[in-house]
């Protein structure tokens, strides 16, 4: 895992690079969550969607709801940057285009685009 912060209008975003899932359940994700805020006072964080893990992107195991409602508990921003063509649900497409109209979850296809939201660029 790789992590850069990037100093923005908005503050702090850290960037995320991992080839292995990194959050794994909702523990996993706050314990993220609070190193990058105690190390590094950030509270957006970019990440790749390798480093989440799939079942996160199936909406029926309740996982990204989980997740995002505790990062969201304690004012964390998420964006998940990758390619989601391949995945065929429409309740998860459905919940990416509503994500990407709100304040606390975004998915994006590129890191360029992810950091400019979180970080007030765009």
């Amino acid at each position: 895992m790789t992590t850069n912060i990037i100093e923005a209008p908005n503050g702090a975003v850290a960037v995320i690079h991992s080839d292995t899932p990194v959050i794994t359940d909702t523990q996993s994700a706050l314990d993220l969550a609070a190193t990058l805020f105690y190390e590094h006072d950030c509270q957006s964080i970019v990440i790749n969607k390798e480093a989440i893990i799939e079942d996160f992107f199936k909406l029926s195991t309740g996982v990204a709801g989980e997740i995002t409602q505790k990062l969201v508990n304690f004012r964390f921003r998420l964006a998940i940057i990758g390619d989601f063509s391949g995945y065929t649900s429409k309740p998860l497409h459905d919940y990416i285009y509503e994500c990407n109209k709100g304040h606390h979850l975004y998915f994006a296809g590129s890191e360029e685009a992810a950091v400019a939201k979180l970080g007030g660029l765009d």
